[in-house]
């Protein structure tokens, strides 16, 4: 059976659209009765009897991290725009990140069960099956990607090892000792346990992985990345996508590897210009804004996400029609570099580096500023070995090529670029520092 619901996954854009409009309406109209939301909307002239079609969504006015963490201080714990019944709660989880107060938003019960469904819909949709013995690496606790992928394994009848991001010698332990057949974790830890099962001389071929799922970051679509974690681990790699504002992982590849696949049931999805706020055309690059269609209790509308990627509506070649954006996320609308004039993201030295098996999968990149006030940009990777010149070269021309500048380049000896489980810092701006950068 190629798909979970058929029903839903194969619906036509006419009935999608009307799904989500006579949702959206739903929505908005509880988020009006909200104290947040009647104060937002009314200060622009907006009310939910406007809402004459889809496009009138362009009429509300975004939602924004920042606001949401200002609400929670004005009004704590949880800010007004709480709009389900307490006594449906059951779950509180904070926004994941490394900069600003966390984000709480609520889990109701409704909202649990369909979060499971739309999570065991994308696992299903890259391969995973009953009996699949799935090795959650996502973080557990607070963090909600381990909480959801965790249901939906057993609501798909899967075994489950709920080890967590943690404890990478652990990680193998399960891998070879427990045969799990699914991995899911961030593509950085991907790459970091391929390393290690390198270094332990362990063959991918004397596992049972056959695939994994790879969220948190964005990357895992880039054809560097890709490749490592695959023949690094000896699997199929997907994407997975998620935002604890939003829905841990509620979007992800089919097996055709032909982009994240949104669900339109649940989620109204638009890419705006970054500088215009105005809607992209199709397959046009701009930033996400997500609005939930069934969301109970923390519902966000047109939520900002600073993801950039691209949206397009042609029915995937595996028959499901929901939109889909090809290449997964390309960057953060607020990671984005301007040096000498070009512009560009840290994903896209990704796609570089990883291309060259010469370097490992680590890098970053730094911004700071030379003894006259000039900014100078420096890519940092690591040598695998004794970088040859004529390597050195060619990636700094494929640099060029990929981000319009050369950068400044630093190469340092495997190993001493921090590995981590979690989201992997790679931006660091130092130009208003005098604190020297980590080796």
């Amino acid at each position: 059976m190629s798909y979970y619901d058929r029903e839903v996954e194969t619906l036509t854009r006419k009935e999608i659209n009307e799904l989500q409009f006579d949702r959206l309406k739903w929505q908005a109209l509880r988020c009006y009765e909200s104290p947040f939301y009647r104060d937002k909307w009314d200060a622009v002239g907006f009310s939910p009897r406007h809402l004459q079609n889809l496009s009138g969504v362009a009429n509300i006015p975004f939602v924004t991290k920042d606001e949401l963490r200002l609400e929670q201080a004005k009004f704590p714990p949880f800010g007004r725009f709480v709009v389900g019944p307490r006594e449906t709660w059951r779950e509180i989880h904070p926004s994941s990140g490394t900069t600003g107060n966390p984000v709480y938003t609520i889990w109701g019960e409704d909202d649990i069960a369909n979060i499971t469904d739309v999570t065991a819909r994308t696992m299903w949709s890259f391969g995973v099956r009953p009996g699949d013995i799935i090795q959650n690496a996502f973080s557990y606790g607070l963090w909600v990607a381990g909480m959801s992928a965790h249901y939906a394994a057993g609501r798909l009848g899967c075994l489950v090892i709920p080890i967590g991001a943690q404890l990478t010698n652990k990680q193998i332990e399960f891998i070879v000792g427990a045969g799990s057949t699914v991995l899911l974790c961030t593509p950085s830890y991907s790459v970091h346990i391929a390393e290690r099962i390198a270094e332990a001389g362990i063959s991918p071929d004397d596992t049972a992985l056959r695939l994994g799922c790879f969220g948190g970051e964005g990357g895992t679509e880039n054809p560097g990345t890709r490749s490592k974690i695959e023949r690094g681990l000896g699997i199929s790699a997907y994407d997975y996508y998620g935002i604890a504002e939003l829905g841990p992982t509620f979007a992800s590849e089919c097996t055709e590897k032909a982009g994240l696949h949104w669900a339109e049931d649940h989620y109204y999805v638009e890419v705006v210009d970054p500088g215009t706020k105005m809607p992209c055309s199709e397959g046009e690059t701009g930033v996400l804004v997500i609005t939930h269609l069934t969301r109970q209790t923390t519902p966000m509308v047109r939520y900002w996400t600073n993801d950039m990627a691209r949206v397009v509506h042609e029915p995937c070649r595996c028959g499901r029609t929901h939109a889909r954006s090809p290449g997964g996320i390309l960057g953060r609308s607020d990671d984005l570099v301007i040096y000498k004039g070009a512009k560009f993201y840290p994903l896209q030295v990704e796609k570089v580096v990883r291309s060259f098996t010469e370097l490992s999968s680590e890098y970053r990149v730094e911004l700071a500023c030379d003894e006259v006030g000039h900014d100078v940009c420096t890519v940092v990777v690591e040598e695998v070995a004794a970088l040859a010149p004529s390597v050195r070269e060619s990636f700094r021309k494929a640099l060029r090529e990929e981000i319009l500048v050369t950068p400044e380049i630093r190469v340092q000896p495997f190993g001493t670029l921090e590995r981590t489980a979690f989201k992997a810092k790679r931006l660091f701006d130092l130009r208003h520092t005098t604190v020297a950068s980590p080796d």
